[in-house]
């Protein structure tokens, strides 16, 4: 199984991953890459509260993530990497091209950015970083839950949003 799915959600692990996600998918673990919480034991304890027992966590850097990827797509269960920032993910995607999709979870608003969709808001340097992420061959799009319809990231630069998925 493996990564099964690659997504950039600033509220990284919350009910929408665990349940929306993790339960159809039967997940198996949870990677959180960030270098922050990476060295942060209090952090990573606030996390995992919100955590099954019976679903592993692993708590990683970019460049621990990048070394462990080859592992982790090696194991037997259905798995979800999440960074918490676009900046991240690209950093990851650098160290290790082997991934070739990325799901736009939730980037929330804060100033600068622009609502793309209800869960997605944007700043014109982050679609130029998640544009330049599709040039290199990786598949961008935003979805929320499994239940909703994908959308593309030239429909989010169309800024069609919602009404261009339908």
């Amino acid at each position: 199984m493996a990564i099964e799915l690659y997504r950039i959600d600033d509220r990284l692990i919350h009910g929408q991953v665990i349940v929306g996600w993790g339960q159809p998918m039967g997940l198996g673990f949870l990677i959180l890459v960030d270098d922050e919480v990476a060295r942060s034991e209090w952090e990573q304890e606030l996390y995992r509260m919100g955590v099954p027992p019976d679903l592993d966590v692993v708590f990683a850097s970019v460049a621990d993530a990048a070394a462990k990827l080859d592992e982790w797509n090696r194991d037997r269960r259905p798995g979800i990497l999440l960074t918490t920032d676009i900046d991240t993910m690209t950093r990851l995607i650098d160290a290790k091209s082997s991934i070739r999709a990325v799901n736009l979870g939730g980037i929330h608003h804060r100033a600068g950015r622009v609502e793309r969709l209800r869960y997605l808001y944007l700043t014109a340097d982050e679609l130029r970083a998640l544009r330049a992420l599709e040039r290199r061959g990786v598949e961008v799009t935003a979805r929320d839950v499994p239940a909703s319809r994908p959308v593309s990231l030239s429909t989010l630069m169309d800024g069609k949003g919602e009404e261009g998925a339908a």
